[in-house]
């Protein structure tokens, strides 16, 4: 296996896409990031839709590779889904790619920073992630998997590092991981997320992964117990998941409810589509005036204190109503008037 330094799960995933042999037919889901959509574009691409479950998803990619031209096949699968936290059957779903000659990349952006991932058990030929999702600085990823075709490939980015021999009409490019590494590397985020790395194996994924459980079960009891919200998932409910919850609270736009917990909660939470706008539209009615949502994420470092926080701020919402007025700036809700202090940096008012 190469480990090629990028940037983050989008950087590396770009960077696969045009070292795919010519004619290669790409197969992923409407369910994805766009990073894993928009990317293979350029291929011919099969994009299949968002199935009902599980099992579904495996018989409706099994018929979708039987049904792919011949020549070389790529399934482009997340680990985990960035909106609603379910796992994908990752080792299933290898099987049958592998079944039927095609090669598999997984974005474990959402996966990586909650679960272990063993790659070599897992045999799949490519995987992306990003350091930011491990806890480690922003500006650092890598995508690891199988050289040959990378070798093959013109280098992602031509410069000094990438070279064996330049003359003045031609040039010879390195192979392994140097070949798309031109340019000064982030040493300083390479290292951060090597630490990363380290750190969450120091804990233990499967006390994460245990910690982070509970504290899904205590959210989704009290998001349960709020009649008028709606958790979105893709597949039935006990699917296993990972610590990222997305939900709407009738009344409130998902927006204005994101400022309304950041603004006199202290809560940060996420709101809109999560890069996934085809997934979005289906699990809120394809409403793109309101379509969207909010996505609370659990992490290594959460607390039943965080999700108790939450939970009692979103029935403080409902039952209250918020605080401050709000209004549209640029797409955002902002509270009017704002009456917080401002920060300040380097003794400057802002």
């Amino acid at each position: 296996m190469s480990v090629v330094f990028t940037r983050n799960t989008t950087d590396a995933i770009n960077l696969l896409s045009p070292a795919l042999p010519s004619g290669t037919s790409v197969i992923t889901y409407a369910s994805e990031h766009h990073a894993n959509l928009l990317p293979w574009r350029q291929h011919h691409a099969a994009v299949l839709p968002v199935a009902t479950s599980a099992q579904e998803t495996l018989e409706v990619t099994a018929s979708a590779m039987r049904a792919a031209p011949r020549g070389p096949l790529l399934l482009a699968v997340t680990g985990a889904s960035n909106v609603t936290g379910e796992i994908w059957p990752l080792a299933e779903l290898v099987r049958l790619a592998h079944a039927h000659g095609a090669r598999v990349i997984v974005d474990a952006a959402q996966l990586a920073p909650h679960r272990a991932i063993d790659l070599a058990a897992l045999d799949a030929d490519y995987l992306a992630l990003s350091g930011h999702k491990l806890y480690a600085p922003f500006g650092a990823g890598a995508l690891v998997g199988r050289p040959d075709w990378l070798d093959a490939a013109r280098p992602y980015l031509c410069g000094g590092g990438a070279v064996r021999h330049v003359s003045i009409d031609d040039v010879t490019w390195s192979t392994g991981p140097a070949r798309h590494e031109a340019g000064t590397p982030n040493l300083f985020g390479i290292a951060a997320l090597a630490a990363a790395c380290n750190c969450l194996a120091g804990v233990g994924m499967d006390n994460v992964a245990c910690h982070e459980a509970g504290l899904l079960d205590r959210l989704f009891d009290g998001l349960h117990d709020l009649p008028s919200a709606t958790v979105y998932s893709i597949w039935p409910p006990g699917h296993d998941r990972v610590g990222v919850v997305s939900f709407n609270i009738e009344g409130f736009v998902h927006g204005q409810l994101a400022a309304i917990l950041s603004s006199e909660y202290g809560i940060g939470v996420r709101d809109g589509s999560f890069c996934a706008h085809p997934l979005v539209d289906r699990l809120t009615g394809h409403d793109r005036q309101s379509g969207g949502a909010v996505r609370a994420s659990i992490g290594v470092g959460s607390s039943a204190g965080d999700v108790d926080r939450l939970l009692d701020a979103l029935r403080q919402i409902v039952t209250e109503g918020p605080a401050w007025r709000y209004r549209l700036v640029a797409g955002r809700y902002v509270p009017e008037p704002d009456t917080r202090p401002r920060p300040r940096f380097a003794n400057l008012d802002m």
